[in-house]
């Protein structure tokens, strides 16, 4: 009996004298820095749940993720590892690194924690979640589920009523605390709000009234569903009298997408999300302030001081070393966060970071206490961010050996990355337009307005195929699609035919020539979607046949398909044929552009 005892003591409390706490981490998307109530710059914003967790625990002002864009951020946020060593550098890369790599659910589950996940993935498909630690999922507001709305464990499958996305997730999250709130857990609940399609049903919108850019109603509404669901788990918590052995992060996962211009398009598709970075300069796609730098809260009832304020930078990465370490889980020399512990209870003051480093693509950035160094391309810039947070003023001339100390850090941090170097890719068009207008202060390119449907109808097209981001001819061999621009820096190209309606269940295979054994992917839009969400998406390598190469691939929606979208090498390929076939492999549509 004496055994068991000490293995149960073992088991409750860490070598910080803890009991080992529940672990809850919340992850917004596209949610600008400044959109919480608690950060006092925004008056339009409601969040009282999240301004809660500020006044119980700490605010982080310097509060960073590792990538200024989902896939990558997520994969780092979710393994304490840069997720450059890797190689999920951005959105489409291939996720074959990830799935090597430990989650924290992995991790925690073999401390004997229960493990769940609720909302947005987007590092890859569905019924892969499982694989990475999580024993109880439910995906896009129970879109896939394994559990219901009291928690119990069922088939997979589309449970419920279908309700708004934001009120689903609340619900699963907190159905998963009550079922196991006698067990230690950790709980990832990753909201796909503010980010588009803009979609707040009127309970929310009327919570903001007056006058306003109808996309920053909506985005406020978005947040403020978040807040309620938050606010749902925190109820949940004090009921089953867990509060204080439950440690809560809220981070939002990059900076607002402004589109420059910040236009209020009507509907909620792609553009603006509504949501603002002011004071911060830049915006996602930048390793700017405003790209990278996110709300970042942590609230633990009784164990850490409450309103506090922490201007230390700290970073995403550190969730994965905190929660290790309160699990009494040994540390992990290959993990890149630091545990927060002493920073949160106030043992130390000192900054939990040396330093913090940065590769998006063709940028890269490295951030020393107040000094911050950014390349974009050829560009460099050096701020100093206690004196500057706007990033308005570069000191690159006047700091040169502050500048060079830093390169050469960013360089040898750099070559610990996959691919080595300071850039894994080339300035495109538009970050070369964002570095124009954020940083160097040149004026804003003109608002371009949107294609009218006479100017959609002389799009190139081919058997009803239409080109988008690319140019085409057609030969004898197929339809040669090249990217636009002689740099090709017009972003990668695809092909789309929309007017389908083809089973939910189906296989599209292509047949093309390219000039190496690139991936090509396939997104589609299901009846009642206006947008194509991000996690509808498919990518795959192509593989060597007797002509050229093929990739097949595989979509499971949830409704008939109605829209289809290729997506090609980046530099292009002269497409021979495409197929679509149903499940059982029988053909249901077929074009061949071979004369």
């Amino acid at each position: 009996m004496r055994t068991l005892l000490l293995g149960v003591a073992i088991v409750l409390f860490t070598t910080d004298g803890f009991a080992k706490p529940n672990v809850i981490v919340f992850f917004s998307d596209d949610h600008g820095w400044p959109d919480l109530g608690c950060q006092g710059i925004t008056k339009d914003v409601r969040t009282p749940h999240l301004d809660s967790l500020a006044k119980g625990g700490v605010r982080f002002t310097s509060g960073y993720v590792t990538a200024p864009q989902c896939t990558p951020s997520r994969a780092g946020i979710l393994t304490g590892k840069s997720q450059n060593r890797f190689g999920v550098e951005s959105n489409g890369r291939s996720l074959a690194g990830f799935a090597r790599e430990l989650t924290i659910a992995e991790r925690l589950r073999e401390a004997g924690y229960t493990t769940g996940m609720v909302g947005k993935w987007h590092l890859g498909p569905p019924h892969e979640i499982a694989q990475h630690g999580f024993q109880h999922v439910a995906y896009r507001g129970g879109h896939w589920t394994n559990f219901d709305r009291r928690g119990e464990r069922v088939q997979v499958g589309t449970r419920g009523p279908k309700e708004y996305h934001i009120d689903a997730d609340n619900a699963y999250a907190r159905a998963f605390v009550e079922k196991h709130h006698e067990n230690q857990f950790f709980l990832y609940v990753a909201y796909r709000a503010p980010h588009v399609p803009l979609d707040a049903p009127p309970k929310y919108l009327r919570r903001f009234p007056g006058k306003m850019p109808q996309r920053r109603r909506q985005a406020l509404a978005m947040i403020s569903a978040i807040d309620d669901g938050v606010g749902g788990v925190l109820e949940a918590l004090r009921a089953k009298k867990i509060e204080d052995r439950t440690l809560i992060f809220f981070i939002g996962d990059n900076g607002a997408p402004l589109k420059i211009h910040k236009h209020d398009a009507p509907g909620g598709g792609p553009g603006w999300d509504g949501s603002i970075n002011d004071p911060l300069n830049g915006e996602k796609g930048m390793l700017t302030e405003g790209g990278i730098r996110v709300p970042f809260l942590a609230y633990w009832k009784g164990k850490v001081p409450g309103a506090r304020v922490v201007d230390h930078p700290v970073v995403s990465l550190d969730v994965a070393a905190t929660a290790l370490a309160m699990a009494g889980l040994p540390e992990d020399e290959k993990l890149d966060g630091v545990n927060l512990l002493p920073c949160l209870t106030g043992k130390s003051t000192a900054p939990p970071h040396e330093a913090l480093y940065w590769r998006w693509i063709a940028q890269s950035a490295i951030r020393e206490g107040r000094w911050k160094y950014l390349r974009g391309g050829e560009r460099e810039y050096l701020f100093d961010l206690d004196a500057d947070r706007s990033e308005k003023k570069n000191l690159l001339s006047t700091h040169p050996e502050i500048a060079k100390r830093l390169r050469e850090k960013l360089t040898a941090w750099s070559q610990e990355l996959s691919p080595p170097g300071l850039a894994s890719g080339k300035m495109s068009e538009v970050w070369e337009t964002y570095f124009d207008v954020y940083l160097d202060g040149k004026p804003a390119p003109p608002l371009r307005p949107r294609a009218t449907s006479r100017k959609r109808d002389r799009t190139p097209r081919a058997q009803g195929w239409v080109l988008r981001n690319s140019r085409a001819k057609t030969t004898k061999r197929g339809w040669e699609v090249r990217p636009k621009g002689k740099t090709k820096r017009g972003g990668r190209p695809f092909i789309a035919f929309a007017g389908l309606d083809l089973p939910a269940k189906i296989e599209v295979v292509v047949d093309l020539r390219a000039e190496d054994s690139s991936t090509v992917g396939v997104a589609w839009r299901t009846k009642g979607q206006r947008d194509f969400p991000s996690d509808q998406t498919k990518s795959k390598p192509l593989a060597n046949t007797s002509t050229g190469k093929r990739a097949a691939l595989s979509v499971s929606a949830e409704k008939n398909v109605i829209h289809l979208r290729v997506h090609l090498p980046p530099e292009g390929a002269t497409v021979e044929r495409i197929e679509v076939r149903d499940e059982r492999g029988k053909k249901l549509r077929s074009w061949s552009f071979v004369e």
